[in-house]
């Protein structure tokens, strides 16, 4: 992914941060089986999320499309929401400890999913309960 498509992405995590609440997962992946070699899964763990999974993801792909261009939205292949207590959002917690930063993860293995690459702006385990 393009390192301009990785800063908006960055940005608009801790605007939304700051509006919503804070993000425990905001990453994207590109995994193994992927099918287009450019298609990134964007990962995202928060309070706000798990409150109202259906309204907090038409919130966050709108704030998206505000933001990318056309070719920039077509890198991102998916949005996929974790949940405290899933296996693969422990394991990626495990891994990456990162909070509005910029980590990248090369061939790892989080949970049974293979992962190419990974450029991760915020991991942390714990409840991320306070608004800003």
């Amino acid at each position: 992914m393009k390192k301009e498509t990785r800063r908006k992405l960055a940005l608009l995590e801790r605007e939304v941060s700051d509006e919503k609440g804070e993000f425990s997962l905001f990453g994207l992946f590109l995994r193994e089986d992927a099918q287009d070699e450019d298609k990134w899964d964007l990962l995202v763990s928060a309070l706000w999320l798990d409150a109202d999974k259906k309204e907090g993801l038409a919130y966050l792909a709108k704030e998206i499309q505000k933001r990318l261009e056309p070719d920039e939205l077509l890198s991102i292949s998916r949005i996929v929401v974790l949940e405290r207590g899933d296996p693969i959002l422990e394991a990626i917690h495990k891994a990456v400890n990162v909070k509005h930063g910029e980590v990248e993860v090369k061939d790892s293995n989080f949970s049974g999913v293979q992962i190419n690459q990974a450029c991760i702006s915020t991991s942390f385990a714990a409840d991320p309960t306070v608004k800003h």
